[in-house]
């Protein structure tokens, strides 16, 4: 398992991607999949760096592990208590006029990855997101 510890600041996104990819990259991973991981994961680091600790700053640690063609990539934080899998998904049969706001990145994350799970551990935060590699 390979692990990233970054400031929780939006200007590091372009670190956690290369990470991340560098990861796939080693996996021969298909680049439609590496699009949408790349996708989650800037959506999950970039909710991190803007609520998990505002108005303070923080850290945010990422770990990444590839087996049986399965891509885990599991963030975690000390900021304030959130599991963003508790949220009801937007009703997007509704015109963007008559939705709320919010809720739409979480919903396309869930909606991309084959799995999501979050747990609140020792006074951390733990979303934890699992993606197959192989197209299919």
């Amino acid at each position: 398992m390979k692990k990233i510890e970054v400031q929780a600041l939006t200007s590091v996104l372009p670190d956690v991607l290369a990470f991340v990819d560098e990861q796939l990259e080693a996996a021969d991973c298909p680049m439609k999949v590496q699009m949408q991981i790349d996708i989650a994961v800037e959506e999950i680091f970039v909710n991190i760096a803007n609520y998990a600790y505002a108005p303070e700053v923080g850290t945010a640690e990422i770990c990444m592990d590839i087996a049986d063609n399965t891509a885990v990539i599991t963030f975690k934080d000390s900021g304030t208590p959130y599991d963003p899998l508790a949220k009801a998904d937007p009703d997007v049969t509704l015109s963007a006029e008559e939705r709320q706001i919010g809720g739409l990145g979480i919903f396309m994350v869930k909606k991309t990855m084959d799995g999501m799970e979050y747990n609140y551990i020792d006074g951390h935060n733990i979303l934890t997101l699992k993606k197959g590699l192989v197209m299919g």
